[in-house]
């Protein structure tokens, strides 16, 4: 195809023709091997259909997306007030920053295991130890964001007496937001692979707890049709809510 006709294609056309390449080299690659250890995109979907049907595979994605959710709030929440408070004071950033830096190189694995150990084997560990994991990334990201502030226009908020209310949501969020989508969606990227390792390892329920069964049994077919279910679900939410949202966020910049 002609570059300048496929630059005049539709975003969303152009994503969903690199995911079709994708499907048909698979397909390919399942007819010239033969082998049950690299299933076909069809055999997969008929997996997928059955345990949608007949399976579990609502339920198990179920409890992971509550997990994911409640680490992402966690993690944001936490994530984006410390970092702001860091970037905006030296002397906190300075307080802070050796213990950041540990949290950066900490282990996930660690995380999890001192959570399941301290806490128990339960769902507050499980989601205190995904937001662990995930809560330095974004106080870094942030911390940027503050330190880039404009002070200029932060000045101008002060000389007119503006609302503090008023200056965090016209003038210090909006300049924000670019950090704050970056984080989110990094950490949303993260938090997913996290909770899947969490859940293989402590937990009797959710997509980690199903792959690790089913790799006990060579199961290769659900496994791909679980991790299909759970990327169909990522690039949901990354069309109809992460896209349209930055776009209305930092709309503004355009």
């Amino acid at each position: 195809m002609n570059p300048a006709a496929v630059r005049t294609l539709p975003a969303e056309a152009v994503r969903a023709s690199a995911l079709l390449v994708l499907l048909v080299v698979w397909q390919a690659l399942a007819w010239k091997v033969a082998d049950p250890l690299l299933p076909s995109p069809a055999a997969v979907f008929v997996s997928l259909i059955h345990h949608l049907t007949h399976g579990e595979l609502l339920h198990h994605l179920g409890k992971t997306l509550m997990r994911v959710a409640a680490a992402f709030v966690i993690a944001m929440l936490v994530g984006v007030s410390v970092g702001v408070w860091m970037g905006r004071s030296k002397l906190v950033n300075n307080l802070l920053d050796s213990l950041l830096v540990l949290m950066l190189n900490l282990p996930a694995l660690v995380a999890a295991i001192l959570c399941f150990i301290w806490i128990g084997l339960n769902e507050t560990a499980a989601v205190l130890a995904v937001a662990l994991n995930k809560i330095p990334t974004v106080i870094t990201n942030i911390r940027e964001g503050a330190r880039a502030l404009d002070t200029q226009l932060l000045q101008v908020g002060e000389v007119y007496r503006v609302p503090r209310g008023t200056v965090l949501r016209r003038i210090v969020l909006p300049q924000l937001y670019p950090y704050i989508m970056a984080s989110a969606r990094s950490g949303l990227a993260l938090i997913w692979k996290i909770v899947l390792v969490i859940e293989l390892l402590g937990r009797s329920d959710g997509i980690g707890f199903q792959l690790g069964t089913f790799f006990q049994f060579f199961d290769l077919t659900s496994i791909l049709a679980y991790t299909a279910a759970f990327a169909a679900v990522v690039f949901a939410i990354e069309a109809l809510l992460l896209r349209p949202l930055d776009r209305r966020l930092n709309g503004w910049r355009a």
